[in-house]
């Protein structure tokens, strides 16, 4: 073997080697305690994607219908530094909960590029959930030793708001391969995941992951009947029971108590506390910082004393709504920058769906955009700009991009379900 093609296998090895840093990255997203595993694989992504982009052996393409959205964003947010009212945390989360998840999104739309790279990428989530959720299940119950019948799943570490995410993205995920997939290994792991996460998921009792759940299937239906169906039965098995035998979901799921839930929601309270900061920051908001603006007690006191006493929150909480978390933060042009990507994605994920260029690419486009109508639903609940919430985002946002690449090739690739 020559010099030069020992130079050739090394640099192809660095370029495999960046989907697999990725997938490890993306593996290990909703677990926590990987932090120094997770960073490891990103860095060293990037590192390696540099080296490849300075000697030319890869062509790092930024064509994205988002990329506009995606830098008009950027460049508010980078603006609203200056007027940020905790200028040193906002700079920090700036950088780690936007232009890094923004790489995390050029990353995977330039390394999992192709049909069967984007159904290894789903296999990657789909399996990462359903471990997730058979060890949460396992060490909420088994090992912290929880009552079955009583206790809503939830840790310390991962909170019902954020576990819904997790599972709900693989349940579709598997709900679409489940029919598409001939072989029987692959169809027994689908089966488990679909049984495991819908168990997750009503076990957290969280209205606003079964709300998206619900919705997100409703959307999936025009091309999976029959899954969909079935899907659904498996569904309302599992909330029978869980209704039947778990005390907390008999009040929960009663019509008194969501009659209650949403006259005196403890999140409208905390919605009435962050609409009087916006009125006082309404077009920069107050700077991108994650953290500080709901652990500042004289902020919060600031502007709970001017609702209703009855309208006050007892406790300081973060947003607990997506829409209303940027619009704090970033102003309402902020907001209005966020719905531009939101219209562009849409836009985006019409046209592979209308216009796609054979059933495949249709339908994969159809479970993408379901995933993101469950994400998002349950993002006006929850805080979805935290960490695992976001990453999951940016990954929608990713794969249905790579639906539109695949479908806007002139030759005769396209996607496979396997």
């Amino acid at each position: 073997m020559t010099e030069q093609n020992t130079i050739e296998n090394i640099f192809a090895a660095l370029k495999m080697s960046v989907p697999i840093l990725m997938g490890i990255f993306l593996f290990f997203t909703p677990f926590s305690h990987t932090t120094a595993i997770k960073e490891i694989c990103f860095y060293l992504s990037v590192f390696i994607i540099l080296i490849l982009i300075t000697v030319k052996k890869i062509n790092f393409s930024f064509k994205s219908p988002l990329s506009l959205p995606f830098a008009l964003f950027t460049v508010w947010a980078f603006i609203g530094l200056f007027f940020a009212l905790y200028k040193k945390n906002s700079v920090h989360d700036f950088y780690a909960h936007l232009l890094k998840y923004l790489a995390i999104y050029y990353i995977v739309i330039n390394f999992f590029n192709s049909g069967k790279r984007l159904i290894i990428l789903s296999w990657i989530i789909i399996v990462s959930a359903t471990i997730f959720s058979i060890g949460g299940l396992g060490y909420f119950y088994l090992v912290l030793g929880n009552n079955i019948l009583t206790e809503r799943m939830t840790f310390q570490e991962t909170s019902i708001n954020i576990i819904g995410f997790v599972s709900i993205v693989a349940f579709l995920l598997s709900v679409h391969l489940f029919p598409r997939s001939d072989i029987l290994y692959k169809k027994i792991l689908l089966l488990i995941s679909l049984t495991v996460t819908s168990v997750v998921t009503v076990r957290t009792l969280s209205l606003g992951t079964l709300l998206g759940m619900i919705l997100s299937l409703l959307a999936l239906f025009p091309k999976n009947k029959k899954t969909v169906f079935l899907t659904s039965l498996l569904l309302v098995v599992v909330l029978a029971i869980t209704t039947l035998t778990f005390s907390p979901a008999k009040s929960l799921l009663s019509a008194n108590f969501l009659q209650n839930k949403l006259k005196n929601s403890h999140r409208i309270q905390i919605w009435h506390t962050y609409l009087e900061i916006i009125k006082d920051y309404p077009v920069s908001g107050i700077g991108f910082d994650m953290d500080d603006m709901w652990h500042d007690q004289n902020l919060w006191d600031k502007y709970s004393a001017k609702i209703p006493y009855k309208l006050r929150s007892p406790t300081k909480e973060v947003p607990h709504n997506i829409l209303i978390s940027i619009t704090v933060r970033l102003g309402l042009v902020g907001l209005g920058l966020y719905f531009y990507i939101i219209f562009v994605f849409v836009r985006m994920s019409w046209i592979v769906i209308k216009h796609g260029k054979d059933d495949v690419i249709k339908s994969w486009g159809l479970c993408i955009i379901a995933t993101f109508v469950a994400w998002f639903i349950k993002g006006m609940f929850e805080p979805a700009l935290s960490h695992v919430p976001a990453v999951i985002n940016y990954t929608i946002f990713a794969m249905m991009t790579i639906l539109w690449k695949l479908n806007s090739e002139t030759d005769n690739q396209t996607l496979k379900d396997q």
